[in-house]
Order: C-alpha cells, then structure tokens, then sequence
C-alpha cells in the first residue's frame, strides 16, 4: 500500500520559504540581545584598552579582554533559556545559529594564532573587523534586515582601511566597526520587536 506524497506547487514552496523566514526573522529581532550584549562589550573594550594604552602607564592594559569569557557565560545563559521557549525550528534559524558558532570558533582560532605569532596582535584586528563583516552581512541577508547587511558591508570596507594604522588606531577602528554593525542595527532590531509585539499583543 501506498502513501500518498503531498507535492508542493512552486508558489506553495515559495510561501513556504517566506513563512520559514518570518519565523526566523522574528525570532532574531527579539533576540537583538546579542548584538547589544557582544557589541557593547567589545565596543567597552576596544576604548578601553586604546585609553588604558594611551593615555596611562598601566602595562596590562590588554587584561580588559578578559571579559569576553564573561559575555560567552551570559550567552550561553540567555540562550539555554530562550531554547527552552522555542518549539519551532527552520533551516534559516538553524543556519545562523551555525554561522555563528564558526564564526565564534575562527576567533579562538585567532586567538591562539596571535598569541604563538610574534607581533600577531598587530594585525589582529583586521581579520576580528572581517568576521563582524561575515557574520551581520551573511545573518542580514538570512532575515533580510537591511541595517545588518549595511553594517556588514561597512565592515568589509573598514577590514581594509585597517590595515594602514597601526594597533592603537586600530582599536578605535574596531570600536566603529561594533558600532555600525552590531549597536546600532542591534537597536534597530529591539525597536522592530517591540513594534510586532504592540501589533500582535
């Protein structure tokens, strides 16, 4: 005995698709916390460490990076507890959440690579500016949010410019960078959900 297969017509599989990302799209707008959360945090220290290093005599003025493990804590916190509430999943979601485990993974990778490399730090971040690019540009385009794809674009811009200054003015750089890809388009994101939720509440 056969089942009989329901076939989807070209525009059922394109409302389909549509419908897959609006789920999606919703999901993380109201998940802007992350933006904010990671964008702050590396915006904070970037200035940080450019004022500690600039204009004091204080010699660990990289140890204000050791509050990278403290965001990672807080996100893994927050996102085991939004998992809990998910009850529908789609590629589209699946696929960021990948995207930006690779991404978080190539910044160890860099990590280790710029502390075993002499002078590796001098370039760090160049390629820290490209993975903020990759990462808001590839999810702006996933959720069609145009601020990310922007901030994205800027970021691929600013990884070149990068490389003619040396480490100092490269930190203010980086500061930019979160500035235009993950604050603002994570504001942005906040204000969106909080517009849906008056229009559904």
């Amino acid at each position: 005995m056969h089942t009989e297969e329901k076939e989807f017509s070209p525009q059922q599989s394109l409302d389909l698709i549509r419908s897959m990302i609006s789920h999606t799209r919703g999901a993380v707008v109201n998940n802007s916390f992350y933006f904010l959360l990671w964008g702050w945090l590396v915006f904070g220290c970037s200035v940080g460490q450019y004022l500690l290093k600039t204009y004091t005599a204080y010699p660990f003025h990289y140890m204000v990076w050791w509050l990278m493990p403290v965001g990672g804590l807080i996100s893994a916190v927050y996102g085991s507890r939004q998992s809990k509430k998910t009850r529908v999943r789609s590629f589209v979601g699946d696929a960021i959440s990948y995207l930006w485990i690779a991404i978080a993974l190539a910044f160890i990778v860099l990590l280790l690579v710029n502390i075993m490399r002499e002078k590796g730090w001098q370039v760090a971040f160049t390629y820290y500016i490209l993975m903020y690019a990759i990462g808001t540009f590839v999810t702006g385009k996933l959720i069609e949010f145009k601020p990310l794809v922007i901030g994205g674009l800027i970021n691929f811009v600013l990884a070149v410019v990068s490389v003619k200054f040396a480490y100092d003015e490269q930190l203010l750089i980086g500061a930019v960078a979160i500035l235009v890809s993950y604050i603002i388009p994570g504001y942005l994101l906040r204000s969106k959900a909080r517009r849906q939720n008056q229009t559904h509440g």
